[in-house]
């Protein structure tokens, strides 16, 4: 029998099954419907079928339906699951899902459980209050989850409760795509496409499927939910909108890489063991940079599985982290003063036969097929780095870009020195002929070898190569990777495309007209590489200079979505249409002004009903105080400096009464603010300000106000005390 360790968290016991005591090969993928379980429970010819129709990329019949629902559903049943669910993911970075028994009448008051393939392949949730972008009217219910068999369907225990979830896209009434999940598939199939086109180019025929894989690094903070409960800003918006750093935050840089706490490695053994029962290949678990800020990484996985493998790692962890009496903040910002929290989004580009096509080979031939796909890659951020910087624009992001601990908000590429001499060379002529020698000469058959180790990881650096992959490092920790990874698929697809049709066209053999087109490309390209610290003064001077957009908030960044170019991008690759592409920008800035009104009025309950009752008590002390004392030793001894400390919070009270009121009537405007961009500009240009300078002021009185009469705990406690 499992051992059995018994948590209490929020006046509930919930008991959870440890399965330390097995290797974790024994139980890997236990809770999920995969291949493995598929082959054992399904008939030989369903099996085959089923396979073939994903490989095909071909509609499952209802017959094969039935029968793969069926064998879902009694193996579920076995699991313990009474209910199951058409598990989605809306546009609200975060996942959804309506439970329905398995439970049918017969007649006669009898029932059975039953399952068909008509229930596993469609659902119909109320989709009225989920965010739609105009698609449809809120009057308008009807919604539907449909299967997606590429992602397998798992268990997930809640409490008593355990539940079988059947990855699910999310669409309206005529078609258009209401979720985050089904821009990702269709990307998916445009990089594919335009892939496998660049490699006949060049000549390689083998490969039939080409696919993008996915790493994300998830950094979250943990802190004990006693001081959770007690921060009304962190319960309510996911950070602290007011509170100084402590005074030992991470100068030290001892908490990075540093022994893990005993309580918490005990959390990260329970999350690992959730997530390999699941079948999520976690990897890497350390401490990061800033106190009480942690990460987890995991193995590449095919785009889809990984996206979906990700939204179930920040439910894991944040279920996880209640069960063990902590809260996991996911936001990117928690703390002001300490590192914010991004998910570095590992990218890169697989065939079938197991190549990864970022990864130099050890032939010329190999190696020209790499410089073809690096240098599209690099291109694709070059023309688009405007929908690459909006695709991860939010009020929470704001605040870790350009900040010296995330990327600056200009996108731009890192390749390192010696890939970039190589591209140098090319430009300039140095290698003219496509001969093996020549290109072996070139350096490019030695990058296998060097290129992981030969120049420092530029941490700085929005979007650099390492190695075999690109590390897309602008992403926030909270955000759903679906929506960067469809960006980065379809405007990779774009720059394969075109350069297939460059070599194509040259009229040379492939190696000569790919040598040719690159030269070409390296030219136009190479402003958006650069190898330096991206945090100077200088580099933004410079890419100024470049002409690289430099959109350093969310109103600012979030209308690239919408240009003429990036519909017709994603338009002609049917990633997304003009009606679905408008409707996530709408979103995007309808989330940015919600969020930021929240933020708002949060500030001004904090202030009215605990940071200024703290002050006149404070306040009211010190005046008693300096009356009694003049009271008792006349003038027999200058109390200025006592009347000084009375006067500065009597000044901090006055001036933040002042410019709370009108924060409250700021923000009353910005409701009655009409366009929604208009309103999040000025939640953005005259709200957010004002708030920062209300905080500067309760900060301040944070360090001279009583500590016992503080009203929330402070950051030392928060961050220390765990």
């Amino acid at each position: 029998m499992p051992k059995q360790e018994v948590y209490i968290a929020a006046e509930r016991t919930f008991a959870y099954e440890s399965t330390s005591n097995k290797p974790v090969s024994k139980f890997f993928g236990e809770n999920t419907f995969n291949l493995k379980t598929m082959r054992q429970r399904l008939p030989k010819e369903a099996y085959e079928a089923y396979i073939s129709a994903i490989e095909r990329k071909r509609k499952i019949d209802i017959d094969l339906a039935n029968i793969v629902a069926n064998a879902m559903k009694e193996w579920a049943i076995e699991k313990g699951a009474t209910h199951y669910s058409h598990w989605f993911q809306p546009m609200t970075s975060l996942t959804a899902e309506k439970h329905d028994s398995f439970l049918e009448a017969i007649g006669n008051g009898e029932y059975i459980e039953r399952f068909s393939g008509k229930q596993l392949v469609q659902g119909e949730p109320d989709a009225s209050s989920f965010p739609s972008g105009g698609i449809r009217s809120t009057f308008e219910a009807r919604g539907y989850t449909v299967w997606d068999p590429s992602s397998p369907a798992f268990i997930i225990k809640g409490g008593k409760g355990i539940t079988l979830c059947i990855p699910s896209i999310f669409l309206s009434y005529n078609g258009e795509a209401l979720d985050l999940k089904t821009p990702l598939l269709r990307s998916i199939n445009a990089i594919n496409d335009a892939a496998l086109k660049a490699l006949r180019a060049l000549g390689n025929n083998r490969p039939k499927r080409v696919y993008a894989t996915l790493g994300p690094e998830q950094e979250y903070f943990l802190i004990d939910k006693e001081f959770y409960y007690r921060r009304f800003d962190l319960v309510m918006t996911g950070r602290t909108l007011v509170g100084m750093p402590p005074t030992r935050g991470q100068q030290l840089e001892d908490h990075y890489f540093g022994s893990i706490k005993e309580r918490i490695l005990s959390f990260m053994h329970e999350v690992e063991e959730e997530l390999y029962l699941l079948g999520i290949p976690a990897k890497t678990r350390h401490n990061e940079v800033a106190p009480s800020q942690f990460e987890i990484a995991p193995l590449f996985e095919e785009a889809n599985l990984a996206a979906d493998h990700n939204a179930l790692v920040m439910e894991i962890l944040r279920k996880v982290a209640t069960r063990n009496g902590l809260v996991a903040l996911l936001h990117d910002k928690p703390f002001a003063g300490i590192n914010g929290s991004g998910k570095h989004l590992n990218w890169s580009l697989s065939d079938d036969l197991g190549n990864n096509l970022l990864n130099p080979g050890k032939t010329p031939h190999d190696n020209i097929q790499f410089l073809v796909f690096l240098i599209a890659t690099v291109r694709a951020v070059y023309l688009h780095a405007d929908i690459l910087r909006a695709a991860i624009a939010s009020s929470a992001n704001d605040h870790r870009l350009g900040a010296n601990e995330a990327p600056p908000a200009i996108i731009s590429v890192f390749l390192g020195d010696q890939l970039t001499k190589i591209l140098t060379n090319i430009e300039n002529g140095a290698v003219t002929e496509a001969t093996n020698t020549a290109i072996i000469d070139l350096g490019i058959s030695r990058i296998p070898i060097l290129s992981r180790d030969n120049t420092d990881r530029n941490r700085t650096s929005p979007f650099a190569f390492t190695g075999n992959k690109f590390e897309f490092r602008a992403v926030g920790s909270h955000q759903n990777i679906s929506f960067p990874a469809t960006v980065l698929n379809t405007i990779v697809a774009e720059s394969l495309d075109y350069l297939a049709e460059k070599i194509m066209q040259n009229g040379r053999n492939a190696k000569q007209a790919a040598m040719d087109v690159l030269r070409e490309e390296i030219k136009i390209i190479k402003p958006i590489l650069f190898n330096g610290d991206n945090y100077s003064h200088q580099w933004e001077e410079e890419a100024a200079k470049r002409g690289l957009p430099n959109k350093k908030t969310t109103p600012a960044s979030l209308p690239d979505m919408i240009t003429d170019k990036a519909i017709k991008l994603f338009t002609k690759y049917n990633v997304l249409s003009e009606i679905e592409l408008k409707a996530r920008y709408q979103v995007r800035i309808e989330r940015y002004c919600k969020k930021l009104d929240i933020e708002a009025i949060t500030l001004y309950e904090m202030i009215s009903n605990q940071i200024l009752p703290a002050a006149f008590k404070y306040q009211s002390t010190i005046a008693s105080s300096i009356d009694d004392t003049e009271e008792i030793l006349k003038d027999s001894i200058d109390l200025s400096p006592q009347k000084e400390i009375l006067k500065e919070v009597t000044s901090l009270i006055n001036q933040i009464i002042i410019l709370n009121k009108k924060l409250f009537e700021m923000r009353t405007n910005a409701l009655a603010i009409h366009d929604e961009t208009k309103r999040a500009e000025y939640y953005c240009n005259e709200i957010r300000p004002l708030m920062e300078t209300l905080r500067t002021h309760c900060d301040r009185l944070e360090t001279i106000v009583d500590t016992d009469l503080w009203p929330m705990p402070k950051f030392w406690e928060i961050l220390f005390i765990n």
